[in-house]
């Protein structure tokens, strides 16, 4: 069986401080989203959603003989994008003002959450109302020194689910489980009110620009990533060679 490739573009807020590289993404929108982009009070969050919308257009046109000002998007009841009229692509998208990131799948549905470490201390707090009861345990066995890192874990892989789904934040994150049993070896489980299964899923968790990503992607067997950057935005992408992703469960077998 051919595996499953997904792509996985990054590029950088901050390389749009280069005025003449904001202006030339922003050509790229459409109108609602240039007028989204202008409403935002700050810059870093202006440059983010640019960042951001413009990756997803420049990215996707690498799959697709489509110009990146050329596409159209639709929205689910959740709020989650896809490409109108369908084209066979997937995608996902994550942001902090730092580092932005696109999953593309050929078919699969994909979600993909990026956070920055710094946000640790704020994601624990929650923990108790976000974390399911296992998850909690786990936790609040861990010495302090390994929290902030479990918390950063924990977080991106739970919002990834929920975007691969779909659902936002209509899906309880408390009902579902990310399950640490060692270095190599996370396990899913869920609440059967979800109407889903951990055998259609597999996951893996990445370290890039000092940022924590986790991807979520249906599961078709090992899937073979190819990880991008642009930068700038608008330059040739260039191919990164990344330390070998480790996809959870490591013994799935395909759904």
């Amino acid at each position: 069986m051919e595996k499953e490739k997904l792509h996985l573009w990054c590029a950088y807020p901050d390389d749009l401080l280069d005025e003449e590289a904001g202006q030339a993404c922003a050509l790229l929108l459409s109108d609602e989203e240039k007028a989204r982009w202008r409403g935002f009070k700050f810059d870093r969050h202006r440059r983010e959603y640019l960042a951001t919308h413009a990756l997803a257009r420049i990215a996707l046109s690498q799959y697709r003989g489509v110009p990146p000002n050329a596409w159209r998007f639709q929205m689910n009841a959740y709020g989650k994008p896809s490409v109108d009229p369908e084209c066979g692509l997937h995608f996902n998208l994550s942001n902090s003002l730092s580092l932005v990131v696109c999953l593309i799948s050929e078919g699969a549905e994909v979600g993909v959450d990026v956070e920055s470490p710094a946000r640790s201390e704020s994601i624990a707090e929650v923990g108790p109302r976000m974390f399911s009861p296992r998850e909690l345990a786990q936790f609040e066995s861990l010495p302090e020194s390994e929290k902030p890192e479990r918390a950063i874990r924990l977080w991106t892989l739970k919002e990834a689910y929920v975007k691969a789904r779909g659902m936002g934040l209509a899906l309880p994150l408390n009902e579902f489980s990310f399950l640490f049993e060692d270095a190599k070896s996370i396990r899913m489980e869920m609440d059967r009110t979800l109407d889903d299964s951990p055998s259609r899923w597999r996951f893996c968790l990445l370290q890039h620009a000092a940022h924590c990503i986790a991807l979520v992607a249906e599961n078709r067997g090992v899937p073979e990533l190819n990880v991008w950057e642009a930068r700038p935005l608008l330059a040739p992408a260039k191919r990164l060679v990344a330390a070998k992703e480790l996809w959870f469960p490591v013994s799935a077998v395909p759904f």
